[in-house]
């Protein structure tokens, strides 16, 4: 449900107290400013220092799915820099969010010379595969109900508000069916 990498912050803090330039520079982002936009050009490549954000996909007809929610250590915008593509999701803070942002320039001379860090990628796309089959697999193997429980259990264990528009769209459910499960869990 929450995604973390504390591997791989731990790798990027350390590059970021190295340097010698501006290549990493830490930016903050306030509750709802979206950090990547989906179908946008990526312009950094980013990683989440701390706070929690939501990735999604819109729908063309505007509605969302929320793919997971993804806290410390996570890594964005790399697949679209790796396979030169638009953003293929949006990524929306849902608390405040501070991120190390990296330069194009930068990410790509890593990916070249830092194993780690390549290691650090490799591990992050195997779970991204882990995560969706397991999360796919699980949706089919249990209720609606029992996923909202444990959604509700992790918003409590993180101390966040999380709208119910957002875990609809992470349930692949609507607000009314939403709505009504909360009504019977009670």
């Amino acid at each position: 449900m929450l995604r973390t990498n504390q591997s791989f912050l731990s790798h990027l803090e350390t590059l970021y107290q190295k340097q010698s330039g501006e290549n990493i520079v830490l930016e903050s982002f306030f509750i709802g400013q979206k950090l990547l936009i989906q179908d946008h050009s990526v312009s950094k490549v980013m990683l989440i220092k701390e706070g929690i954000t939501k990735c999604y996909f819109e729908e063309e007809n505007g509605k969302e799915y929320i793919v997971e929610f993804l806290g410390s250590g996570e890594i964005m915008g790399e697949v679209e820099l790796i396979k030169n593509i638009p953003c293929l999701c949006g990524i929306e803070a849902l608390t405040e969010v501070v991120v190390y942002t990296i330069s194009l320039s930068y990410f790509n001379e890593l990916i070249q010379k830092d194993l780690i860090l390549n290691n650090l990628l490799l591990n992050s796309f195997a779970e991204r595969i882990i995560n969706t089959s397991s999360r796919a697999s699980y949706q089919q193997l249990y209720t609606v109900e029992h996923t909202l429980t444990q959604l509700l259990k992790m918003q409590s264990k993180q101390n966040i508000q999380i709208s119910k528009e957002d875990m609809a769209a992470y349930l692949g459910i609507t607000v009314r069916s939403l709505n009504r499960i909360l009504k019977d869990l009670k």
